[in-house]
């Protein structure tokens, strides 16, 4: 009866150093036991090194090791002596192709490791350590080994030209991997992939994707992403691609603004063109052919060095590209030259300034007016005015401009209307003059007096005045005064003057019957033939 059991390698760093590590027999006289450790499975890449560990466990005295030999199987059913020892007859390495590759670690039977340099893809198999014993026979135990190979990763773009059929626009591949590697494409572009799969004579493995659309210009510039996941890489490996389709130019012209007036410096028009590949030409031209002579033309750029009416044309822009040509018209339109804004400025500044220079010159006469007229009804006289005869007055006959008659009535009013009693009493009063009628330098006190003619001369009849009714005339003057100013108080507060008159004030009759005194004190005065002013209401003596 045989029973097997798995024992871990002392010190063995491998992650599957585990190994079949003894036989053993039962018999009925005993128990015999022998080992062969070795470690399960191995992995390494090309061009690397890699030892193969092999050890005999003692079985007892009664063992006897005659030699140990290294077999390589890379498929079932081949077996190939790579290394021998004998301690008597020392190394050996009948395989050609591990000859200068393969070295013992250890001379000597019980630790016949070996250490395989400049790996090749093709050592991958099954290594067998084997050893000859007396009286058992042959002891082995087996090691795999995996050989891994880091994929060749590449991705590029393909350029296409735009149309209607699905081709391939982006490859990507993972070549001589092993194990086979898988490829993803990561992109917003709608298409689809395509992958193939190829093995290398040396167990390599290579991986091949397209990606596939409908070409069109829009997809000129997009990204789409090649993304390589595999067994030895640490992370994917990705790959960023633009695709590349290339199409006829198309062309817009910018810059017009709609204002290209006559004489203007700065207009300039802008041919913008969309190509892959790059436009080999562009070619600026007019509705009649050639281009005006103020015009200036730099690569995909029209300038206008003045505008005049010779830019009032059709301009076209040509683009070509080798995959096509296109072309673009605009008309543009020339006006009439633009005031200065600076000139309309200035104009704009002068009307302002001139209207409110009238304003207020118009303000101040009318603050003159107003106050001219304040101080006539108040008693002031003009510069021409003579209060009493013999001041200058023409023929001896001038009289001041307030100078009223006042009539009070006898108590009935005659029937022509007047309310004068030719028979009653004659008042007369001055504004701004003493009881000689001479003019004094208070204008505003007004004086109420009896003129009296002067001492051997016969009294005129003005100057006759009764005495008993002077009190009464003096008493309605000074109430008159006071509503004359209140009158003149709000006129000013609402009028302030301009070509409002103020109303003329007459002193009404009394409900008694008795005739009032009529004053007026609006401006009546009237130019005379002779030279002098007159009242047209007042009367004379």
């Amino acid at each position: 009866m045989a029973i097997g059991y798995a024992a871990r390698w002392p010190g063995s760093p491998g992650k599957n150093a585990w190994m079949v590590a003894a036989v053993i027999i039962l018999t009925a006289q005993g128990v015999v036991a022998q080992k062969v450790r070795v470690e399960e499975e191995l992995e390494a890449y090309p061009t690397e090194s890699v030892d193969l560990r092999c050890e005999f466990v003692d079985g007892g005295s009664l063992t006897k090791l005659t030699q140990v030999s290294w077999i390589w199987e890379p498929v079932d059913g081949q077996r190939d002596n790579i290394a021998v020892f004998h301690p008597l007859y020392g190394q050996s390495f009948p395989n050609m192709a591990f000859k200068d590759r393969v070295i013992f670690l250890h001379k000597e039977l019980k630790i016949p490791s070996i250490r395989i340099n400049n790996l090749r893809m093709s050592d991958a198999g099954r290594y067998t350590c084997e050893y000859a014993t007396y009286p058992s026979g042959n002891e082995q135990g087996t090691t795999t080994l995996t050989m891994l190979a880091k994929p060749k990763n590449s991705a590029r773009a393909v350029t296409v030209q735009a149309g209607s059929r699905s081709v391939a626009v982006a490859r990507c591949e993972a070549a001589d991997g092993k194990p086979a590697a898988s490829i993803q494409w990561l992109s917003s572009v709608g298409g689809n992939h395509s992958t193939t799969v190829s093995n290398g004579s040396d167990g390599t493995v290579t991986v091949r994707s397209e990606y596939r659309l409908v070409p069109t210009a829009a997809d000129n510039g997009r990204e789409v992403i090649c993304r390589v996941e595999q067994r030895t890489q640490d992370r994917p490996w990705t790959e960023v691609l633009r695709l590349s389709v290339e199409y006829p130019p198309t062309v817009t012209i910018e810059g017009y603004d709609n204002n290209w007036y006559v004489g203007r410096s700065d207009a300039v028009l802008f041919c913008q063109a969309k190509a892959n590949p790059e436009p080999t030409t562009i070619t600026w031209t007019t509705a009649s052919g050639s281009l005006p002579d103020t015009v200036v033309v730099e690569d995909n750029k029209l300038m206008v060095r003045k505008v005049d009416d010779a830019v009032n044309t059709t301009f076209t822009c040509e683009v070509k590209n080798k995959h096509g040509a296109s072309r673009q018209t605009l008309t543009t339109f020339v006006i009439e030259a633009l005031e200065d804004p600076s000139s309309v400025g200035t104009v704009a500044g002068a009307v302002i300034g001139s209207l409110l220079a009238l304003l207020l010159v118009v303000t101040l006469v009318v603050v003159l007016l107003t106050r001219s007229r304040r101080q006539q009804r108040r008693g002031f006289p003009s510069a021409g005015d003579s209060m009493a005869p013999g001041n200058g007055g023409s023929n001896g006959s001038d009289y001041g401009n307030k100078a009223r008659l006042l009539f009070a009535g006898a108590g009935n009013a005659g029937k022509n209307g007047t309310g004068a009693n030719n028979n009653g009493p004659v008042y007369t009063y001055r504004e701004g003059c003493d009881a000689t009628g001479t003019l004094t330098d208070k204008p505003n006190s007004f004086h109420h007096h009896l003129h009296h003619a002067p001492a051997g001369s016969r009294p005129a009849a003005h100057d006759i005045l009764l005495c008993g009714e002077l009190d009464e005339a003096e008493r309605r003057k000074f109430n008159l005064d006071d509503s004359i100013e209140e009158e003149d108080e709000r006129y000013n507060r609402f009028g302030g003057g301009g070509n409002i008159l103020p109303p003329a004030y007459h002193a009404h009759r009394g409900h008694g019957g008795e005739a009032e005194m009529d004053v007026y004190l609006d401006d009546d005065m009237e130019s005379q033939r002779d030279g002098s002013v007159i009242s047209r209401t007042a009367i004379y003596v």
